[in-house]
């Protein structure tokens, strides 16, 4: 089987004199019934190596576990309203920066992380700091999807939330395919990324998150949620 890259990305990335492919793997639209086992054992048995890292959007994780809300049946209250107008907006997408996402943030994380989270904001940011909202409002904060138009239908107009136990999730996968490989669950777009949950060790995976810095997988339509890491020797 041979490998393509997704348009506009690049197969192959090199890091400290060793070269990597990253081949992305398409499936069909992953809805709140499926299943992610039989998915990721369906899509990728056909890829994976022995030795290879298979790395799973953390978006189709979220999705299965029935983490995805159309944003029409979320009711944001004031308070999400008044910090959303506060939030940065990125081409990397919308973050928290709409009401009904912050919404969902307070929800997930409870009002006095994210009030706190946004107070350490308004302290650090004149002094250039970027980022600090999200490091005291976690990963569960970090990890929230808004409606864009990039998006495949229906996740256009959802919000998709961070996924539960991605850990659990990546050594149940692991277990699945039934090929010694590592498995990583990961939320990456075109400005960086990071590991949510491994197989692998805390070193391992900060080498991950720049093998995939430059997002091979896409932003868009691409419908390769899954993809391998695979050393090019």
């Amino acid at each position: 089987m041979g490998s393509e890259a997704n348009e506009g990305k690049a197969l192959e990335t090199e890091l400290d004199g060793v070269r990597y492919e990253r081949i992305p793997i398409k499936t069909r639209l992953v809805g709140p019934t499926d299943d992610i086992v039989e998915i990721v054992t369906t899509f990728a048995h056909s890829v994976v190596r022995p030795g290879d890292i298979l790395f799973v959007t953390e978006k189709i994780v979220a999705i299965t576990q029935g983490r995805a809300y159309p944003v029409d049946e979320i009711t944001p209250r004031p308070l999400a309203t008044r910090l959303s107008r506060y939030v940065t907006r990125t081409p990397s997408g919308i973050g928290l920066g709409l009401p009904e996402t912050m919404e969902m943030a307070l929800r997930e994380c409870g009002t006095p992380r994210i009030l706190f989270a946004a107070a350490v904001a308004v302290v650090t940011k004149p002094f250039g700091r970027r980022g600090d909202f999200y490091r005291v409002a976690g990963p569960k904060a970090r990890g929230i999807d808004g409606p864009t138009s990039g998006t495949i239908p229906p996740y256009n107009s959802q919000v998709v939330l961070a996924p539960e136990r991605p850990s659990e999730v990546a050594a149940v996968l692991r277990a699945a395919l039934g090929t010694p490989v590592d498995v990583l669950i990961v939320d990456i777009n075109d400005f960086g990324g990071n590991v949510l949950g491994s197989t692998l060790d805390r070193t391992a995976n900060r080498l991950m998150e720049r093998i995939l810095g430059d997002n091979p997988l896409g932003q868009g339509h691409q419908s390769t949620p899954l993809g391998v890491i695979r050393r090019v020797v």
